[in-house]
């Protein structure tokens, strides 16, 4: 489902207004590196604020793109990173569709923004983009249950670069400490544990995919 979003890289993150603000998500990000499982920070419009290795580590094999780099914004890299569908594991449903959802609330929470605005274009530029965000993904919402748009207890597929690991599933934890929320930021922690067994299936890897339509949603008679 990636689409290769053209146009400019994302303006630089807004500096934060207070210099307290500044200490704490500076302390705040040394938590997240002692943390042993991939912690990032993110902003409303998903600007990753801080990082820790094992995030770094995940994505390692990902490689360049000017406006979608996981370090950069996790929502553009989902959405348009050709190379997103070769770590999260079941893509289309368990990480696309979901963070479709979270731009949606994101718009209709700051439906001015540059930086969401910019992604909304971007899925504009595509016509099957554009259907999936439009008609898919209430159809989707409306099979799976509002629920499954939720990311905080969410388990889901990844496919980890080391090769000790592999295919493992992770929760994500969403967490916003008062001080974290006010500076308007949310920490999501992914808490790889071994995948559960999968039913019986070809073990051939299924090709990337690219700007198409999705799967899980069904296609529009002509």
């Amino acid at each position: 489902m990636a689409f290769q979003a053209g146009g400019q890289r994302p303006a630089p993150r807004p500096v934060l207004e207070s210099p307290e603000a500044q200490a704490y998500v500076q302390d705040y990000a040394l938590l997240v590196e002692a943390v042993s499982f991939p912690s990032f920070v993110v902003d409303h419009r998903w600007d990753v604020v801080a990082a820790n290795s094992a995030f770094a580590s995940l994505f390692r094999a990902v490689g360049p793109h000017p406006t979608a780099m996981p370090g950069d914004n996790f929502l553009r890299f989902v959405l348009f990173h050709p190379d997103a569908s070769a770590v999260l594991g079941d893509h289309e449903s368990s990480w696309c569709l979901p963070m479709l959802a979270q731009l949606r609330t994101a718009l209709e929470r700051h439906p001015h923004d540059h930086g969401l605005q910019t992604v909304r274009r971007d899925l504009a530029q595509d016509p099957l983009m554009e259907a999936a965000y439009r008609q898919g993904l209430p159809h989707w919402i409306s099979a799976v249950g509002e629920e499954a748009v939720q990311q905080d207890g969410a388990v889901r597929p990844l496919v980890h670069p080391d090769p000790r690991r592999g295919a493992v599933e992770c929760r994500i934890v969403e967490e916003a400490p008062r001080t974290l929320r006010e500076v308007g930021c949310t920490r999501l922690t992914l808490v790889l544990r071994e995948a559960r067994r999968p039913a019986p299936a070809s073990r051939t890897r299924p090709a990337r995919r690219h700007a198409a339509h999705l799967t899980v949603v069904p296609t529009p008679e002509p």
